[in-house]
């Protein structure tokens, strides 16, 4: 396993629509277990492939409930809102309050290939929507409602 680099607003891989995983084998988990060190070593609830520099339909997250693994991920339902302050690891020390569901299920592939299904609440949808945001190559400064300045967290 290996920390990676965490690409920053600017580079242009975070705007880009990222590929659909084909390949399941070994080098993928190695992607899978490196972006999980990567996130926890940076303190992010989420993290996906773009923000590593690679333009690959992965995500990982945990938002405190056990690591989630997500390749080619949609997002098939949704209901509910959600107003909540965002950031971001790419976009560091930047924060604006986001609209967002409440609750999403999400279809996606584990490592192996096998698909299945995820709820989320809250938090947990929150960081789903985000996290698939980035591999459409939208970063959550698009979803914003209004920025914050540093007075106002907390």
């Amino acid at each position: 396993m290996a920390i990676r680099n965490i690409v920053t607003e600017g580079d242009e891989i975070l705007r880009k629509v990222c590929r659909k995983i084909e390949k399941f084998d070994d080098k993928l988990k190695e992607l899978l277990e490196d972006m999980a060190e990567t996130m926890y070593n940076s303190n992010g609830v989420g993290l996906a492939a773009p923000q590593v520099g690679l333009l690959k339909r992965i995500v990982v997250i945990d938002v405190g409930e056990g690591l989630i693994e997500l390749i080619n991920p949609v997002i098939i339902e949704k209901s509910g809102e959600q107003r909540e302050v965002e950031g971001c690891l790419s976009i560091p020390g930047e924060y604006g309050i986001t609209i967002r569901p409440m609750k999403v299920t999400v279809e996606a592939q584990d490592r192996n290939g096998n698909y299945f299904q995820v709820k989320g609440e809250g938090l947990l949808a929150r960081a789903f929507c985000h996290e698939i945001d980035h591999i459409d190559g939208i970063l959550f400064k698009d979803r914003v409602v209004r920025m914050l300045d540093k007075s106002e967290l907390n």
